[in-house]
């Protein structure tokens, strides 16, 4: 499997990972995370996948998070109620990510993206 880049284009943070995916000869195949939002069964599969726990899923800089004040609604939400939140629209879920066989990384860190990939 080659790996994935799930991005929203105008993403300022998703350009410079781009950018450095291209500097490091890292082929990628793009995916617009708006028009292509991962459905629950990828989330929930890539979630558990990273290791990471479903709160780093969420990007809450967004405007959709806080308008929806999920800031105080996730810790009464259930695991499946955030996966369908998500899988609800694109501009909820924490961007850039990086699917690859190994590793699964969201949002973008140089230094971690470094010492993962």
């Amino acid at each position: 499997m080659k790996n994935t880049f799930i991005e929203y284009p105008k993403c300022t943070t998703c350009k410079k990972a781009k950018k450095w995916l291209q500097e490091n000869k890292i082929e990628a195949e793009e995916r617009n995370i708006v028009t292509e939002t991962p459905t629950e069964q990828e989330l929930e599969k890539w979630i558990q996948k990273s290791g990471q726990d479903i709160k780093k899923w969420f990007n809450t800089s967004g405007l959709k998070y806080k308008e929806l004040n999920l800031k105080d609604k996730l810790g009464t939400m259930s695991q499946k109620e955030k996966i369908k939140l998500l899988a609800s629209d694109g501009m909820l879920i924490k961007r850039p990510i990086l699917i690859s066989d190994e590793v699964i990384l969201i949002g973008f860190k140089e230094e971690k993206w470094k010492e993962l990939i």
